[in-house]
């Protein structure tokens, strides 16, 4: 990608000018825009992006919730009639119900180009056998990615309603050479493949294409990975059914992703103050993406905790934004215990660090004066349960300075994961 990778300037001239007709196409043509703006006193006529910066509101998910659940069904951020559309996703329903998102044909065209451009970062070509490890259901996941790897001329395989032990028999009977899923999920596989005595490791798969959750840049989830895989690389990216695929990792710097931002308007604030995060320092991924028009964002406030790269120029020679690390955390995830900040990504790099841990549960029980975390873990060998538990307290207690009790548990006891994995357990707090 590097070859031919626009300049700084050139991405924000490019920026700018998609945005201000982005802003033309939806005011007044989309009720929520349109409404949101005039009460913010936007009046969606821009020349600079550090005017748009200043001037243009925040878009939050609790906002599109409600007014999804204010307008029902849909709500009112559509800027074209409904008949125009052809495409509906939706996320997971953390703020309670899911959030609906409709892609119009153009949108969606829009998208599946960002992905391909994501595959061709990671090397993928028409000769690969794609393996979509994931049920295609209603959330967005890799349906965009299917989509994008047969527009490359790559055969794509669909492994929707198969069982893990299916999924590797069509896998090695296939010559899949790519395989798309979940960093748990991709552990998941290489699990199942042990305990089966399936020869995964005969396989031709030569990349491990991850998202839906932190890992695919975490050191020790790699490490984990690309040593049940052997002999293939993990490549990372990561996106949201509100804005798209958003970023790919680095071709010569793993666990560095890029933001594509011929497509996105990025930013990184501070959480606390809404203003810029200092150099260097970590603070929520702010985007508006460029060419969703049917369904659009403006400065949505994605939740996810970043850090930007100090060069302007990254060493694979790409100006766009470099995040160190991919996605540290979600920032409402964040557990404070006896004033340590603790994030779920820093407690899984840990854990995978030990490599004969191969699932665990975290347990947050806020039912006490101060909230408290236990951790609950699966082992390879009954055998080497004890010591991988020493180990991991020891470790806790080093990167935390906080004794956190863990306990063994028999295999198969903790729940596995297709999507996104949900490990964390949080015990409410006791009503007053």
């Amino acid at each position: 990608m590097a070859e031919t990778a626009p300049n700084r300037k050139q991405i924000e001239t490019l920026q700018l000018d998609q945005l201000r007709k982005l802003l033309g196409t939806i005011v007044p043509a989309n009720r929520f825009y349109t409404e949101k703006f005039r009460a913010a006193g936007f009046d969606a006529n821009i020349n600079l992006l550090e005017d748009f910066r200043a001037r243009c509101p925040f878009t939050t998910k609790a906002e599109l919730v409600a007014d999804q659940r204010d307008h029902l069904p849909f709500g009112t951020n559509f800027t074209y009639p409904l008949e125009h559309y052809t495409r509906c996703h939706q996320t997971s329903g953390t703020l309670g119900s899911p959030l609906r998102w409709f892609d119009e044909p153009e949108s969606w065209k829009w998208m599946v180009a960002n992905w391909k451009r994501i595959f061709h970062a990671a090397g993928v070509t028409p000769a690969d056998r794609v393996l979509f490890a994931f049920s295609f259901g209603p959330f967005i996941g890799f349906w965009l990615a299917f989509e994008a790897a047969s527009e490359i001329g790559c055969v794509c395989f669909p492994g929707g309603g198969l069982s893990s032990i299916t999924r590797l028999k069509l896998l090695l009977e296939c010559g899949v050479t790519v395989l798309c899923c979940t960093p748990t999920y991709g552990l998941r596989l290489a699990e199942v493949a042990a305990h089966e005595n399936i020869p995964f490791q005969n396989s031709r798969v030569r990349l491990l294409v991850v998202a839906g959750e932190p890992g695919g840049s975490i050191p020790a989830s790699r490490a984990q990975l690309e040593r049940r895989w052997t002999g293939a690389r993990v490549f990372d990216h990561h996106g949201m059914t509100e804005v798209g695929p958003v970023s790919y990792e680095c071709p010569v710097r793993p666990g560095v992703l890029h933001v594509l931002e011929e497509s996105y308007l990025a930013e990184i604030i501070d959480p606390a103050t809404r203003k810029p995060s200092a150099a260097s320092q970590p603070g929520e991924l702010i985007l508006t993406p460029l060419g969703r028009v049917g369904c659009p964002v403006f400065r949505y406030q994605t939740g996810d905790l970043v850090k930007a790269a100090s060069q302007p120029v990254c060493a694979c020679g790409t100006s766009d934004l470099a995040l160190e690390g991919g996605i540290l955390s979600r920032i409402d995830d964040m557990v404070v215990v006896r004033g340590v900040n603790v994030y779920p990504s820093a407690i899984h790099e840990i854990i995978r660090g030990i490599g004969a841990i191969t699932e665990y549960r975290v347990t947050v029980d806020s039912s006490r004066a101060l909230p408290e975390l236990k951790i609950d873990i699966e082992v390879d060998d009954p055998a080497s349960a004890l010591a991988a538990r020493e180990e991991l307290e020891k470790s806790l207690h080093r990167a935390f300075a906080l004794r956190v009790p863990v306990e063994s548990v028999p295999a198969d006891t903790l729940p596995r994961f297709e999507l996104k994995a949900k490990r964390w357990v949080r015990l409410p707090a006791n009503p007053s």
